[in-house]
């Protein structure tokens, strides 16, 4: 028996399935269709884009940092290029066994492995971090051969910061370190973001940090075709950096060196300007540090040596260390006393030797006292009783504001960051200095000693520069700055940094004439005359000697039987040729007794190489480096014959 088949119903489902297999068909078809529209149309920016990031690479360029000269040219500050072996924490697997294999492919110091681990602690495990540097081309060599053994690690190019001179003026110049994450922070919150691509090192201190901006240069940018495995094929485009500008300084180095000499092994400072400029000539602040330490990273044995060193080589004394100007205050006293007309330079006391207020007796430093003493003998002989009685008639707030005049307990404005504004006391000051009433009230016989630049009185050497320049130059203040001009590296112009305006105090000349002969006088019969005699030039100045620690009631000062960091500061101003002053000084030798003993002859022979370009002889520099050479220096050699620059 046949079974019949419906052809047409057959016929009807296969169309009705074709039909259905083409709509699918239809709508991969579509789906497809759109898909290639978005990505061809839609995304075709992007794509583009991230094709040509897979192609090609960009690689910052850092910028070669500027130089750092002083003003006759002497590099302070410059840079060199060098291999290190760096290591990517995160690529390697046991960091321990291959700094072990490592070294014994090159030398690897326990300094460079304490510095390597420090940095670690400053930085992300990402981070390419230096364990060598300055590889010579045997190791470089000696790496490649082996450097498939060493996942992780590589050996890069790179620019180090160099300071010629070590520790000479280290201070001044500062360093450059790493940027940490503080300052990652401020730079990607500025518009320089970009600038320090690439870049892992910053200006950390002095003229480094201050002109970092001038000295970082602009960040180029290289464009690289790459392979699928990450190789570099070829250069595509490059947009060089741009190398920092040089820094030009007014600090003479060889004055500067010839400071730091003299200073030897004794802490202090010394700040040394042309009072009719405010430039800067020597910025001394001893003891030093080698601000090469920190170029690479400082280990931690370094960094505690100097950190914990009880003499803070740290610490620049001459911009943060604050003193009591001791009895350096006393022609600004004087000064003081003539424009508030409260003496005149003829008025003369009787000096019994000590002063007696409310039942405490305020003593000279000579025994029975000077006797007649008018306003010149005071400031030559350094007389305590005409300048207590002075203080106790001018008074607590009209010493202040005569002496804010000259810029005392006041910022300079001097452009390195980190200055430090002392203190100048006032009545207002202890108000808002303590919490307690008794505390807060101002009682008259805290006045006396500030006459003899004792008591609250506490200033940066920095500061007493700027006075004494400003007394040199008749009255008239200029900021001090250590900048003179910047110059292009790729141009060379040079653009003279804008100083501000000097400021006239309005001081009187016949009162100013007063105290110029008075300080005359200190170095030509007074106190500072043994370390001036024989001078082709004249000079002013004044001789001051600072307790570093109060004395308790009736007990004298013996050196020899205190402590080192206890005993008295030397300190000494001055200014010469005094008809027209070229150069203006400022210094302390901290715990180190009589200023005329201990601080004059350095100032003598300061001057001696700035208005005469002389040297002292090698034993003289090493008799004042020990402070033994009180006595003027005889015939000193020209400054031809020494040798420089001093490595």
């Amino acid at each position: 028996m046949m079974e019949l088949r419906n052809v047409q119903a057959d016929l009807a489902r296969f169309r009705a399935r074709v039909f259905v297999v083409s709509l699918v068909v239809l709508l991969c078809f579509l789906l497809l269709l759109s898909r290639l529209i978005y990505l061809q149309i839609w995304r075709h920016e992007d794509l583009r884009a991230q094709a040509e990031n897979n192609r090609t690479s960009i690689v910052p360029i850092v910028p070669n940092r500027g130089l750092i000269l002083d003003r006759n040219g002497v590099v302070l500050a410059n840079n060199y290029s060098a291999y290190t072996l760096e290591i990517t924490p995160s690529k390697v697997e046991s960091l321990e066994q291959t700094i072990e294999d490592l070294s014994k492919l090159m030398d690897i110091t326990p300094r460079d492995r304490r510095r390597f681990k420090k940095l670690m602690e400053e930085s992300k495990s990402f981070e390419s971090l230096p364990i060598r540097t300055r590889l010579s081309d045997a190791e470089v060599a000696r790496f490649a051969a082996q450097r498939f053994r060493f996942p992780g690690v590589d050996i890069k190019a790179r620019l180090f910061r160099n300071y010629p001179y070590g520790e000479l003026a280290s201070h001044v110049i500062g360093y450059i370190g790493r940027i940490n994450q503080s300052e990652k922070d401020k730079i990607d919150d500025s518009d320089d973001q970009a600038n320090y691509r690439g870049t892992e090192y910053i200006g950390k201190l002095g003229v480094e940090q201050s002109y970092e901006s001038e000295l970082h240069g602009v960040t180029g940018v290289e464009q690289i075709e790459t392979s699928a495995g990450g190789r570099a094929v070829r250069k595509l485009a490059t947009n060089p950096a741009t190398p920092g500008n040089t820094v030009m300084l007014s600090l003479d180095i060889k004055l500067q060196s010839l400071i730091e000499t003299m200073y030897g092994a004794r802490r202090g400072a010394l700040v040394a300007m042309n009072p009719k400029t405010g430039e800067i000539l020597a910025f001394v602040s001893k003891p030093t540090f080698d601000p090469n330490l920190f170029v690479e990273g400082i280990d931690s044995e370094s960094w505690q040596a100097l950190n914990e060193s009880p003499d803070k080589p740290l610490l620049n004394r001459a911009l943060r260390g604050t003193y009591p100007p001791g009895s350096t205050y006393k022609p600004f006293m004087a000064l003081a006393a003539l424009e508030t007309g409260t003496r005149t330079p003829e008025q003369s006391i009787s000096d019994p030797g000590f002063f007696l207020f409310g039942g405490h007796r305020f003593r000279d430093d000579k025994e029975g006292g000077h006797g007649l003493v008018n306003m010149y003998r005071s400031i030559v002989l350094s007389c305590d009783t005409y300048y207590y009685m002075l203080a106790n008639d001018l008074g607590v707030d009209t010493i202040h504001d005569q002496m804010q005049r000259f810029g005392f307990g006041e910022l300079t404005g001097v452009d390195i960051l980190g200055e430090t504004r002392g203190l100048l006391p006032s009545t207002e000051w202890k108000r808002r200095a303590y919490k307690r009433a008794d505390q807060q009230r101002w009682y008259a016989g805290e006045t006396i000693s500030l006459g003899i630049g004792q008591g609250y009185n506490s200033f940066t050497m920095l500061q007493i520069a700027q006075a004494v320049a400003t007394l040199a130059n008749n009255g008239v203040r200029h900021p001090p700055r250590l900048v003179t001009a910047t110059e292009n590296t790729l141009t060379h112009a040079k653009v003279p940094v804008e100083l501000p305006p000097a400021v006239d105090l309005g001081i009187k000349p016949a009162h100013l004439d007063v105290v110029h002969k008075a300080m005359v006088g200190v170095t030509l019969e007074g106190t500072s005359a043994r370390a001036f005699a024989g001078t082709p030039y004249v000079s002013a100045g004044k001789t001051g000697t600072a307790q570093a620690v109060g004395l308790g009631k009736d007990q004298k000062y013996d050196a020899h039987n205190m402590e080192e960091h206890l005993r008295d500061h030397a300190l000494y101003v001055a200014y010469a040729p005094a008809d027209d002053p070229q150069i203006a000084i400022a210094m302390v030798v901290e715990n180190a007794g009589f200023g005329a003993e201990q601080a004059a002859p350095i100032a003598r022979r300061v001057m001696d190489y700035w208005l005469l370009h002389q040297y002292p002889n090698e034993e003289d520099m090493a008799a004042v480096s020990k402070g033994q050479a009180a006595a003027p220096i005889g015939k000193p050699l020209d400054a031809a014959s020494v040798p420089w620059p001093r490595k």
